[in-house]
């Protein structure tokens, strides 16, 4: 750790801040009123800090063990804020991706990308259909989430909680769809924060957003999504849903 300390002096010059704070207010589409429940390391000295620092250091990039206290899941920074987009003119798609990718390995954080053109798919159908609902397996069940597809953020809570609290419903899990180099790289970047880390694991939310990216983004697949948020009479949570995704009928 003393060793990366030195090197991240070295990068200050080209950094771009992720300053750390405890607040976090709503996104501008005001479907939930959520709150972060994510807290400051206790000893950071201590924390070690993966990924490869001079790999992402060279685009602006800049974190410490505070990482995960330092973005306000429910109030995205825009992405001119996280990276220098001058920089990243330069990197080839691939050599892009796979930085933003290194850059938020790490409890709470997912990096993921995308070709423009499904992008532009889940947005259309997005707003044609906000709604879903994925079953998470855990041990020798699931349990089901409630996810809202409102592009350029997704959101993903507890379907009971959702059914019990409505609006007022924390999400436990947020994505941000970035676009600024969806023309020039055909490349949109992902960020998802895990809200409350104690529910769900990195794993667990990489799958999640995995899933449900394709069901919104496979022809046969959305017609259960189509079915879900027009025809809901007809919708079959246990024989379309858990069938598609060969998970046993309990």
């Amino acid at each position: 750790i003393t060793a990366t300390a030195k090197v991240s002096l070295s990068l200050r010059t080209i950094i771009l801040k992720e300053t750390p704070s405890s607040s976090s207010s709503w996104l501008s589409i005001r479907c939930f009123s959520a709150f972060s429940s994510q807290q400051r390391v206790k000893n950071p000295e201590k924390e070690a800090i993966p990924g490869d620092l001079l790999k992402w250091g060279s685009l602006g990039f800049f974190r410490t063990s505070r990482f995960a206290s330092g973005f306000k899941p429910l109030e995205p920074k825009p992405l001119d804020s996280i990276m220098d987009l001058n920089r990243a003119k330069n990197r080839s798609p691939e050599d892009l991706a796979s930085i933003w990718d290194d850059y938020h390995l790490g409890r709470g954080h997912i990096g993921l990308t995308m070709k423009a053109k499904l992008y532009r798919l889940l947005e259309q159908r997005g707003s044609d259909c906000r709604y879903f609902v994925i079953p998470l397996w855990r041990g020798s069940g699931y349990t089901t989430m409630f996810a809202q597809v409102q592009l350029p953020y997704m959101l993903f809570t507890g379907l009971e909680d959702y059914k019990a609290r409505g609006t007022q419903a924390s999400p436990c899990f947020t994505a941000s769809f970035y676009t600024e180099f969806a023309e020039s790289k055909d490349l949109v970047l992902i960020r998802g924060d895990i809200v409350f880390t104690s529910k769900l694991t990195d794993e667990e939310a990489k799958w999640l957003l995995e899933i449900t990216q394709s069901f919104y983004l496979n022809d046969v697949r959305y017609k259960l999504v189509e079915c879900f948020n027009k025809e809901a009479s007809d919708f079959d949570f246990k024989k379309d849903v858990l069938q598609a995704l060969d998970m046993p009928i309990l």
